[in-house]
């Protein structure tokens, strides 16, 4: 029987271990990855804030992680590194949203249509009002279900002029009513199985929401509310929707100008600033802002 020369034996030897150890580092490599995969998609994700519409609450500048799954996360829209749309599964939630939580979601189609300019897909802003709610301000003060909402405990104020009530502001939703940002509603956050009435005063407070939902909404020359090319007096909701408001209120573009947020557009709640850096200038570590990183948020 002819053996192999005790170098070559060796050298085999070494090989075969060698081989073993790339593939234990290729095994773990997956591995890790797969569990970041899953963590980003159904745990925890972070994001960077990118305007001061949350100002003083949050910066720009700030980086901050997101609990998805206390809401329930979602499987993602698209297929992985592709825009191939599939359906989505919403998993249990520990709560539903709260009235003051930071809330993560994406940004509705409709609100993309008035935000040219918007940095991101996604934006962050405080649960003002919650499905089956009223919401109403009366000179800059937020009132729910007739009590007084508390403006938040870091939001800026600005000291521009205040637009009186009946003052119409075009830019802000539902189009063709008498609101402005300052004077607003009373204006009921529509939740699921509500049968709201639709007719040529209500249409475009709910164009949106009905496609959103997968349907067809028009209004004919003589007044009439087509669903799914079907005349409707009455529209029965199929999910829940929520009302966000910035911080920063003078200075942030939120429901009070493009309407409600779909439950399932929602990502997650805020839970920390795991970084912050002042990005107008300087020098990496002078703009550090130290003081706020490991802030817990509410």
């Amino acid at each position: 029987m002819n053996e192999l020369p005790i170098t070559e034996a060796a050298s085999a030897q070494h090989v075969g271990k060698s081989s073993l150890r790339a593939r234990d580092y290729v095994q773990v490599l997956v591995a890790t990855v797969l569990v970041a995969l899953f963590l980003k998609t159904f745990v925890i994700a972070a994001y960077r804030i990118p305007s001061a519409s949350m100002e003083n609450t949050l910066r720009p500048g700030d980086f901050l992680l997101v609990n998805k799954f206390i809401y329930g996360a979602q499987t993602p829209r698209y297929l992985p590194f592709s825009r191939i749309e599939v359906p989505q599964i919403r998993l249990p939630a520990l709560r539903t949203p709260r009235h003051g939580d930071l809330i993560v979601f994406e940004l509705p189609p409709y609100a993309r249509d008035q935000l040219d300019n918007a940095a991101s897909d996604t934006y962050v802003k405080r649960c003002i009002a919650l499905p089956g709610d009223t919401l109403s301000i009366v000179n800059r003060n937020v009132f729910v279900n007739g009590e007084d909402h508390a403006s938040p405990q870091f939001g800026r104020t600005g000291k521009r002029r205040l637009y009186p009530r009946g003052f119409g502001d075009s830019r802000i939703f539902p189009g063709g009513s008498t609101f402005n940002e300052d004077n607003y509603g009373p204006l009921a956050i529509p939740k699921q199985g509500d049968k709201v009435k639709v007719d040529a005063k209500s249409f475009l407070g709910l164009k949106e929401l009905i496609e959103h939902e997968g349907h067809s909404a028009k209004l004919n020359p003589e007044g009439n509310v087509l669903v799914d090319g079907v005349k409707a007096d009455v529209y029965e909701v199929k999910q829940n929707y929520y009302f966000m408001m910035g911080d920063n209120r003078d200075n942030s573009l939120d429901s009070r100008f493009w309407g409600f947020v779909p439950e399932d557009l929602i990502i997650g709640k805020v839970m920390v600033i795991y970084w912050s850096v002042d990005e107008t200038g300087g020098s990496f570590f002078s703009n550090i802002r130290w003081g706020r990183i490991g802030s817990i948020l509410k």
